[in-house]
């Protein structure tokens, strides 16, 4: 069993070394929805339940935002020339995307305990803005449409 796991784990990592996609799961995991989810009707509520975005207090999140772009060109932020203040954090440099992504922002409409949220959806486009460290993007600080 616990060699069969570790076959699974290996394979998962060599999939993604292939793609050149390897990047942190987090960030993956909340904020990258590529090629975007085919979800027909309530994006936004299908995919906060579904990545299980909340607040660490279980009351669901104000605004989220997911970008419908490759892992590898979000990845590449981290080595943009744009780089600028941090929100809430005066000490470290955030790196802004030279281009434009495409994305969905979803806005909190209706509830205040996940996962009893609904939300308002937006797609646009925009510039994010990213903290990263020795591994790429870490975090997506907000978005410049």
């Amino acid at each position: 069993m616990v060699l069969m796991v570790i076959l699974f784990l290996l394979l998962l990592f060599w999939e993604n070394e292939l793609n050149g996609e390897v990047m942190a799961a987090t960030l993956d995991q909340l904020h990258v929805d590529y090629p975007q989810s085919d979800v027909p009707v309530r994006y936004c509520n299908h995919m906060v339940i579904q990545r299980l975005i909340k607040e660490p207090n279980t009351t669901c999140k104000k605004e989220h935002v997911f970008v419908h772009e490759r892992p590898r060109n979000i990845s590449s932020v981290c080595n943009s020339l744009r780089k600028v203040a941090c929100q809430n954090h005066s000490t470290i440099l955030c790196f802004q995307s030279e281009t434009k992504f495409k994305m969905t922002v979803c806005k909190l409409i209706e509830g205040t305990r996940y996962p009893a949220c609904s939300y308002h959806i937006s797609r646009t486009e925009g510039f994010i803005v990213v903290t990263c460290d020795d591994m790429g993007p870490v975090n997506i600080q907000r978005y410049d449409e």
